[in-house]
């Protein structure tokens, strides 16, 4: 089946929900299309629920978390087709009359939209940590933690040790920390030194004045928390031993200011920051370039979020990492684009109304550069030991990855053919990202000459039913 719209929008995060309301509040006919059962995204993961079934919890998740309230309001209040628990696994090339086809899955049947605008808000994924012992059962993901808080209220119990750095860890840290749900141990590898990197950056971020206070509070409350704190920590490495229903992680060793320890771990969370999503925009074979900053590619746009390809824009964490509040606005100011695109809005009414929105995310993008410093991308990443699994799904090591170097394996694409390497269940997700790093840091070539997997449809696992039931050339 195949229905013709104007405007898809693949997420209903902060960018998803706000480029949805603008373009909808100017008269286009909008589709959202989002893989959760409700509108909020990664940051307001659950947030109606919540409200709705969980009110107390809200007192622990924070303000920034509550926000996604209003979001998800607006979202609400203007007329979409909001199509929730749907997973969009390919995205065609421009057609006949200027339209593409998006494709995807939900209740278990295939669908087909034929687009004149498609708007890309899959925001951030978490980058991959791959340290000794990452696959272990009880090794996850910061992200994931804060998921189960958000979705059912629950978390790990046992001995749960947080390793990492950056502010979701921060953020997740003072969330338990206020549940009163015990944390063994804090393992930070920011390098020491953050106040210095970042002290450039302070008076551009004096701008966002409320986030730096608030960023503030929450290191003061996880200082004065009582939880074990080792800072400066390198080296990490996950252990486990054999249970009763198999291998298990026990304990994380790691370097912490000169010192190496070892502490007893049922549940390691470990995180380094988050990277745009770029499988839909790489899909597209939209045009790519390497950011030194965060360490990661995004996609190149154009001031209103449109891409290299016709008619596709990027709103949101997914073109850069900016944060929950820039994503809002870069979704508003996507939207009024699309809008005026159509036809529904004057170019000078779409200047005018997005300048507002300019001027805002302008002031929440100043704390950036001076979080950036403070937390800087891990730069260690293409140097991990050789016993080291980049690819989880094909169980691929940083040696395999080096040995197929040396006997004439140039890029990550060339990388699939040598060790299947990205062509697992998750496309590349969880090793793209590594390995390019390990690929760059080999050969001394820069990330942006080695570049990243080529994606292929379909992105997410589907059945072969799914797919039959389609026309015919959709892949």
């Amino acid at each position: 089946m195949r229905s013709e719209v104007d405007v898809v929008v693949i997420g209903a995060g902060p960018a998803g929900m706000a480029a949805a309301v603008a373009a909808a509040g100017a008269g286009a006919g909008v589709v959202v299309l989002d893989e959760q059962v409700e509108p909020g995204g990664q940051i307001y993961r659950a947030i109606e629920s919540v409200e709705r079934n969980r009110p107390a919890d809200l007192s622990f998740l924070g303000d920034a978390y509550v926000h996604g309230s209003t979001v998800a309001g607006a979202f609400r209040a203007v007329r979409t087709d909001y199509r929730p628990a749907s997973t969009v696994w390919q995205v065609g090339d421009l057609g006949k009359g200027k339209r593409r086809d998006v494709v995807y899955s939900r209740n278990g049947a295939a669908e087909t939209l034929s687009v004149k605008h498609l708007v890309i808000a899959t925001g951030a994924l978490e980058r991959p940590v791959p340290i000794p012992g990452w696959t272990l059962p009880g090794v996850m993901t910061v992200g994931a933690v804060q998921s189960a808080l958000k979705t059912s209220g629950i978390y790990p119990t046992g001995n749960l040790v947080l390793a990492g750095s950056g502010p979701l860890m921060l953020q997740l840290a003072v969330q338990l920390i206020t549940a009163h749900v015990p944390i063994a141990a804090i393992v930070d590898t920011t390098p020491p030194g953050g106040l210095s990197r970042a002290f450039f950056h302070l008076p551009r971020a004096l701008a966002a004045g409320e986030t730096l206070l608030k960023g503030w509070r929450m290191l003061r409350t996880v200082n004065r928390s009582g939880v074990p704190i080792y800072r400066g920590a390198s080296h990490l490495q996950a252990h486990g031993s054999k249970q009763t229903r198999g291998e298990k992680v026990t304990s994380l060793s790691f370097r912490s200011q000169g010192t190496d320890y070892a502490i007893d771990a049922d549940v390691v969370a470990l995180h380094e920051g988050v990277t745009p999503n770029t499988q839909l925009t790489r899909l597209l074979q939209a045009e790519h370039r390497w950011d030194d900053r965060q360490r990661c590619f995004h996609p190149l746009t154009n001031q209103w979020g449109e891409t290299s390809e016709p008619g596709v824009y990027v709103a949101g964490d997914g073109g850069g990492i900016a944060g929950s509040l820039a994503a809002e606005r870069s979704g508003m100011i996507t939207g009024l684009a699309v809008a005026q695109s159509l036809g529904l809005l004057a170019e000078a009414a779409r200047d005018f109304i997005s300048e507002e929105q300019r001027m805002r995310r302008f002031i929440d993008l100043s704390i950036r550069p001076f979080l950036d410093s403070y937390y800087p991308a891990p730069n260690w990443i293409g140097k991990v030991g050789d016993d080291v699994i980049l690819c989880r799904c094909e169980e691929v090591t940083a040696g395999q990855l080096r040995a197929a170097m040396a006997h004439g394996c140039s890029g990550p694409n060339q990388a699939k053919s040598f060790l299947r390497c990205g062509m697992g269940a998750c496309q590349g997700r969880m090793c793209a990202a590594s390995v390019t790093e390990v690929m760059a840091a080999t050969s001394g070539a820069t990330p942006d000459a080695v570049g990243s997997f080529r994606i292929r449809p379909p992105i997410k696992p589907v059945t072969l039913a799914e797919v039959a039931a389609l026309e015919q050339g959709v892949l």
